[in-house]
């Protein structure tokens, strides 16, 4: 469907066609419509799938044609979950606004307080925000919602996962009011709190589903290689990004410390990197994104800081050098490539402090991937069996019978050369060798 056929304000087509927009994806088609007859929306598509345009253009297609229900109160608000994702929203409404008369503000932690609150004196017709900080403004009585006309929450399983709830109750409750139109996106709607959450702020709603939010993306190639030890790992990662043909990749690893290791070690390899943390200020990881954004260095490397709402379409390649603990961050870390109708590449180097989640991550996604291997690189690590049960005490009669102890043998331990022994399902029992291995640091909650 093209964007012409939606009955757009012709500021708005003129915008798109300026970026280079013309024909909408599932997602678009399916919740314009909706959007732009009024009715609230409850909605959700796999990542990458152009869901901001989706909310983007009804709101501003509304403020353009309909008139204001207050001069000084903002007309539209969207609520995402963290700084990286305000960023890139509140940059692409500034490129639809391009001259015309309507303001916008980004309103998030870790910038300037008091200047928020001047950008807020200004009444801008539209505030992308994240939940906390929002709040803290209206508590203050910096900003007032009762003419509030359009609502949207992107993300909004993120922003639950990350304890907004009351953040967002408030907020909603600060735009009460009849007349209020609620956009409300998340990446799966079979989720018990989401179901609550969004049975609070939206009347009646249309549901619009694009497959599920967690569908594996059809324009993305997945590759798992297994790994011996932390050595192993750095061999493979170097092997993939020298030896093919890489526009831009993004590494993700578990730890802020890893970031600056990895970072150091591949500009080591010639490749121009830079590494992105919650150590980092939020001044230091704006410019980051936005050189990364610009082309100006090849490599990000990240934690999760970076797995949502990064939308760069020259990503060609993703690195899983860590896998994520939580299966679902799999699906946003792999969907930062693959992006605006072109093919991309994700990479999980998966190790023996990976494997538990790497089996998690199978069962979240209902699918078995098939290891490769890279010639003169080929693992021993071939996987690690479930644990054994454990033999309980029983009770014969009124006596406890404790379990038997095992049997005594003969059999040498292996050495240390010896890397596994009973095979089974094409699993083994994995003793790890003498090597070095990256530390279990947990990253904080800043990162988000």
């Amino acid at each position: 469907m093209l964007f012409e056929e939606f009955g757009f304000d012709n500021r708005i087509l003129k915008s798109m066609g300026h970026l280079g927009f013309d024909e909408a994806t599932e997602i678009q088609a399916r919740a314009i419509p909706e959007a732009m007859a009024g009715r609230d929306l409850l909605a959700s598509s796999k990542t990458g799938s152009g869901k901001t345009l989706a909310y983007l253009l009804p709101a501003l297609h509304r403020v353009y044609k309909k008139k204001a229900l207050s001069k000084r109160d903002p007309r539209v608000v969207v609520l995402v979950p963290t700084r990286e994702l305000a960023k890139q929203v509140f940059g692409q409404l500034r490129l639809l606004l391009a001259g015309s008369r309507f303001t916008s503000i980004l309103i998030q932690g870790g910038e300037n307080f008091n200047d928020q609150h001047k950008s807020l004196q200004k009444d801008p017709h539209f505030i992308v925000a994240t939940p906390g900080r929002l709040v803290d403004h209206l508590k203050q009585r910096h900003v007032f919602l009762e003419g509030l006309e359009l609502l949207i929450l992107d993300e909004a399983d993120r922003m639950l996962d990350l304890g907004f709830a009351d953040a967002m109750r408030a907020i909603n409750a600060a735009a009460s009011h009849r007349q209020r139109q609620t956009l409300f996106f998340s990446a799966t709607l079979d989720n018990t709190e989401v179901s609550v959450i969004a049975g609070e702020l939206l009347r009646e709603p249309s549901r619009v589903a694009v497959g599920q939010g967690f569908d594996e993306h059809t324009d993305i190639s997945q590759h798992v290689l297994l790994c011996d030890h932390l050595d192993h790992k750095e061999a493979l990662l170097k092997h993939l990004l020298l030896g093919q043909t890489i526009k831009q990749a993004i590494i993700f690893t578990a730890t802020k410390s890893d970031t600056v290791r990895l970072s150091e070690i591949i500009a080591g390899w010639g490749l121009s990197t830079q590494a992105l943390n919650g150590n980092l200020s939020q001044s230091a990881r704006n410019k980051t994104m936005e050189s990364f954004a610009k082309g100006q260095f090849d490599v990000l490397v990240s934690t999760d800081v970076a797995s949502r709402g990064l939308d760069i379409a020259s990503v060609s390649h993703v690195f899983n050098f860590d896998l994520p603990k939580q299966a679902e961050e799999f699906v946003h870390r792999t969907g930062r490539t693959g992006r605006a109708g072109f093919k991309g590449d994700a990479y999980s180097l998966v190790g023996p402090k990976d494997w538990v989640n790497f089996k998690a991550i199978e069962a979240f996604l209902q699918k078995t991937f098939t290891a490769e291997s890279i010639e003169g690189l080929e693992p021993t690590f071939k996987g690690l069996l479930p644990p054994k049960p454990v033999r309980q005490e029983t009770k014969k009669g009124n006596v406890k019978m404790p379990t038997k102890a095992p049997k005594k043998t003969n059999k040498k331990p292996a050495g240390k050369a010896r890397f596994h022994d009973n095979q089974q399902d094409g699993f083994a029992a994995f003793k790890l060798p003498p090597k070095r291995f990256a530390t279990s640091e947990v990253v904080s909650d800043e990162d988000e």
